[in-house]
């Protein structure tokens, strides 16, 4: 059995079609929680109907209040050997339980199987941030490399995903997450040792419309990614006697900046931008790109989102992350 966990609060006019995706799924041994979140739209009526029709469907009240609350409750609920969750506005692709769970039964436990993910609207033309997103998304997962560009965005599509119940509670799953959820959830799974199966077909359809969260909501805007990735370089990557090295002093590093600045980090800021070598930015000294060059123990982080930088020939470091 497959549990879903599909938190809900006033998803309509899209959450029938989510619903009727679930239900038309290959494969039917599905335990599908609904977790209420407050609604205050049709969509308790909607889902009521749909329970009494069809015996796999559980609806509950979020024991708490928000979207990490009602994952947590759902969770809790889980008694299927796989577990997956799912957004209320989203469809899936009616093989797309089928197709993750071969991927564990094949693999075993240890594994998250993910697959690719689409994009569609519904209103608003989508702009050209959801587009590239997803295909740099799709582009790790056709070669199960979604860990290697961790620090530079959530590389575990939401809601693409499913693993055994027994490895999902033992890396804590839904357990003390902050936002954004789906983002901490990646890092959960990489620094839980899991390894990626990934089937090459799109099995997942992200609705971008007016009212998605992702779009409205603060939460999920780069300033609260930025805390999240230090908070797991520092627990995992930063090494005793390990230097932390900035790179980038432009809109994107002096957003990093503030965040070590604000969590005592001491770092060392370097620039390749001649305007800024030597000024002082929030009381720190912009230095040179060839800092890198010097024999000591560096944890780069790079803040800026050029896609064609180049790293300084004999540049030395223990580990480099991009940040976008």
């Amino acid at each position: 059995m497959v549990s879903i966990i599909i938190p809900f609060k006033n998803p309509m006019p899209y959450f029938e079609d989510c619903l009727k995706s679930i239900l038309r799924q290959s494969y039917s041994k599905l335990q599908i929680i609904l977790v209420n979140d407050g609604s205050t739209d049709s969509s308790l009526k909607i889902a009521k109907e749909h329970q009494i029709k069809d015996h796999r469907i559980k609806i509950v009240a979020n024991n708490g209040s928000g979207i990490i609350e009602a994952l947590k409750t759902g969770a809790n609920l889980a008694i299927g050997k796989y577990i997956c969750r799912m957004d209320a506005d989203d469809l899936m692709d009616e093989n797309k339980i089928e197709d993750l769970r071969n991927l564990l039964l094949l693999k075993g436990e240890n594994f998250i199987a993910i697959g690719k993910v689409a994009y569609f609207s519904s209103g608003k033309e989508m702009g050209n941030g959801y587009i590239n997103y997803a295909q740099w998304l799709n582009k790790l997962t056709a070669n199960s490399n979604n860990f290697n560009e961790i620090y530079k965005e959530c590389s575990i599509p939401s809601c693409c995903w499913m693993m055994y119940l027994n490895d999902f509670l033992k890396i804590k799953g839904f357990q003390d997450l902050i936002f954004p959820e789906d983002y901490h959830f990646a890092f959960k799974v990489y620094y839980g040792n899991l390894k990626i199966a990934t089937t090459q077909k799109t099995i997942h359809f992200w609705r971008d419309h007016p009212k998605r969260t992702s779009r409205n909501e603060k939460i999920y805007s780069f300033e609260n990614f930025i805390p999240l990735k230090l908070y797991y370089l520092k627990k995992y990557e930063l090494k005793e006697h390990d230097q932390l090295v900035l790179w980038g002093a432009g809109k994107k590093g002096k957003k990093i900046a503030k965040e070590l600045i604000k969590d005592s980090f001491p770092f060392i800021w370097i620039t390749n931008n001649s305007k800024k070598i030597g000024h002082i930015i929030y009381n720190n000294k912009i230095g040179p790109l060839n800092y890198l060059k010097k024999e000591v123990k560096k944890i780069v982080i790079c803040g800026i989102s050029d896609p064609n930088f180049k790293l300084p020939n004999d540049s030395r470091f223990n580990r480099f992350f991009k940040f976008y």
